[in-house]
């Protein structure tokens, strides 16, 4: 079977080289061209019709967000990896590529004594995602021993009442995809009348800058947890990156907490550590949400909360950049419903409506 079809795109010649034969090396990935700047990459992905393409952010003459913005005001939706550097300013970077129409990113290994751990690093992260974007029949995009969703047909977990007392806390989860996701939630909905956890996987310095641009979005609070402060209705708090997040209860209400305990599903912080959390903090008083991304981290913790009386979501495979996480829930019969991104946002407002009939947005009337 024809091999993926991938466009390298970077002003350094090195790097370029370096990105192609690693790419090449895999009998899956076929290298298709190269491009030295934004422009360049523009006119081939017009000519080469590639799978995918890896873009470097900081080029000459139009750099990765604007070659993003423009492959996507063509319509073409060929999928887009982005290299970030693990910096403030490298973060802010990613997530403007990512708001313009990049389905994922890989960073660019730092501090790590040589070329060849460097690229070995790379290819850990960016052969996965290469592969999960664009599947391929008999072609297994996951590292050795990290589970995903089957194929079976989806079985939908038979719907809860919601809990005596009401929803307590909406713990959401996601990875591949996931901030543009968690961004068009969000903005679906109003202050709510319970606290939000969110694990999104993403590096140290990320995590901090997705926050605050999400909190200068919304008309409610958004912050990057941290240790032991006090978990509000009306406010989301954002696991920072190489972080544990987990919910505790305490005296005036919960709190959280994070910690460095070691990786689940290859991943800190973890969905199935806050999932697991959540129920220990407050029983089945959970609303779960598990949005696109690799992999199938919130599978067993989305279990637990549903073995405890507790509801998950899902997002649906049409409107999932990779349907792994949401896919392995649903496909496992742990959720209740598996809807389109668009309509999770009214679903978790009528779940929570029915324990509080005024739930309005700040400001509103009654």
């Amino acid at each position: 079977m024809p091999g993926i079809r991938v466009l390298v795109v970077d002003d350094s010649v090195v790097i370029r080289k370096l990105v192609s034969d690693l790419l090449a090396a895999d009998r899956d990935i076929e290298v298709v061209g190269t491009a030295v700047n934004g422009r360049a990459a523009v006119q081939k992905v017009a000519q080469l019709k590639p799978d995918i393409v890896t873009m470097d952010i900081e080029m000459p003459e139009m750099n990765g967000i604007e070659s993003v913005r423009a492959i996507r005001a063509t319509g073409n939706k060929v999928p887009i990896i982005m290299f970030s550097t693990l910096t403030e300013r490298g973060a802010v970077a990613t997530l403007d590529a990512l708001s313009a129409g990049a389905s994922d990113y890989v960073p660019k290994p730092a501090n790590v004594g040589s070329v060849g751990r460097s690229m070995e690093q790379v290819r850990e992260a960016l052969i996965p995602r290469i592969k999960s974007l664009v599947p391929r029949v008999g072609v297994s995009p996951h590292p050795a021993g990290l589970t995903v969703a089957p194929t079976a047909p989806v079985q939908l977990h038979a719907p809860s009442h919601p809990p005596l007392g009401g929803y307590r806390l909406l713990v959401i989860g996601s990875s591949t995809g996931g901030p543009e996701a968690l961004s068009a939630l969000l903005h679906t909905l109003p202050p709510l009348s319970v606290p939000v956890a969110v694990v999104q996987h993403m590096p140290p310095l990320f995590t901090k800058q997705f926050a605050g641009r999400l909190d200068r979005q919304l008309p409610f609070e958004v912050v990057e947890a941290e240790n032991g402060v006090p978990l509000r209705p009306g406010t989301v708090a954002i696991a920072p990156g190489d972080f544990h997040l987990e919910v505790a209860p305490h005296a005036d209400g919960l709190r959280t907490r994070l910690t460095q305990a070691p990786a689940e599903n290859y991943c800190r912080p973890a969905v199935d550590v806050l999932f697991r959390s959540a129920v220990a903090a407050v029983g089945p008083a959970v609303l779960g949400v598990v949005l696109t991304g690799m992999g199938s981290d919130g599978c067993k913790g989305a279990r637990v909360i549903v073995e405890k009386g507790g509801s998950v979501l899902a997002q649906d495979q049409a409107t999932s950049v990779v349907w792994g996480m949401p896919g392995a829930v649903a496909t496992a019969g742990l959720a209740e419903r598996v809807l389109p991104l668009l309509e999770l946002g009214p679903e978790i407002l009528r779940r929570l409506a029915r324990q509080r009939p005024s739930l309005v947005p700040a400001g509103a009337s009654s």
